[in-house]
């Protein structure tokens, strides 16, 4: 079975495949004061709620866009899977041409997200991840990876907004009644909710202009669920993208995954 997991800035979300088949996932809060020991601790415990069984592990897989915490999570799944894990880069084979100026400044959930989508949909594509900040990928039906665009994320923004503001708390991220907020949680919300839809859709419909074609645009991340109901240009939902494509470079790492055919 392979151990993919996805270290990001705010969550840290991994799973367990039978061969391509996602058996269990597991989202975590990240915590970089953590160490190795206490992950793999809880990773265990995960592991035995579930019904797994950490010895029957013979793969792993990990992306990071946390360097404090890579090489806690190497030496966690070098001692509890006894597994040495394949670290996700630049440099990792994903059937992609990166076109970007430096290729060491790719975040690497970027990588995988975009090898992901252009693998399953092999298309002109937009892909948006709705995590800790809010991400643009643009790769071609061509298999170039052309770059895209970084946008503070909804939680953070949201976060700034009560930290600097001393009369505003905080709210839920859920839908308000109107745009036109009759009190100030329902202003708030509104103007969250509704302003990252309008940053989404604007963006989306800029990034095509300058293409100069229409592309297909597929969301994943942790908001993903509030957002893109509110928004426009969004075609498709995929909350396992960045899993399956842990488990896709794997794949093509170990030279087990058929070539693209375009």
């Amino acid at each position: 079975m392979l151990l993919a997991i996805d270290i990001g800035n705010t969550n840290i979300v991994w799973g367990l495949y039978r061969g391509s088949t996602l058996v269990a996932h597991w989202r975590l809060a990240t915590d970089a004061k953590k160490t190795a020991d206490e992950y793999g601790v809880l990773f265990s415990t995960l592991f035995a709620h579930a019904g797994q069984i950490p010895a029957l592990v013979d793969g792993a897989i990990l992306s990071s866009v946390v360097p404090a915490l890579t090489g806690t999570f190497e030496a966690m799944v070098g001692t509890f899977f006894r597994q040495t894990p394949l670290i996700v880069s630049s440099e990792t084979v994903t059937g992609l041409t990166l076109k970007y100026a430096n290729l060491k400044e790719i975040g690497s959930d970027r990588i995988v997200n975009a090898a992901a989508a252009y693998h399953k949909y092999r298309r002109d594509l937009i892909v948006v991840d709705f995590g800790t900040a809010t991400t643009f990928c643009v790769i071609t039906k061509s298999g170039e990876y052309l770059g895209g665009v970084i946008a503070p994320g909804l939680g953070i923004s949201a976060d700034a907004l009560f930290a600097r503001a001393a009369k505003l708390s905080k709210v839920e991220l859920t839908r308000p009644k109107s745009v036109i907020g009759t009190d100030t949680a329902g202003s708030i919300q509104a103007g969250l909710l509704y302003g990252y839809a309008g940053l989404v859709d604007a963006l989306v419909t800029r990034i095509e202009r300058e293409l100069g074609r229409t592309t297909y645009v597929i969301a994943t991340g942790g908001l993903a669920t509030v957002i893109v109901p509110e928004t426009t240009t969004i075609h498709q939902v995929e909350p396992f993208l960045t899993l399956e494509g842990l488990e896709l470079l794997y794949r093509l790492a170990r030279g087990s995954c058929p070539p693209v055919q375009v």
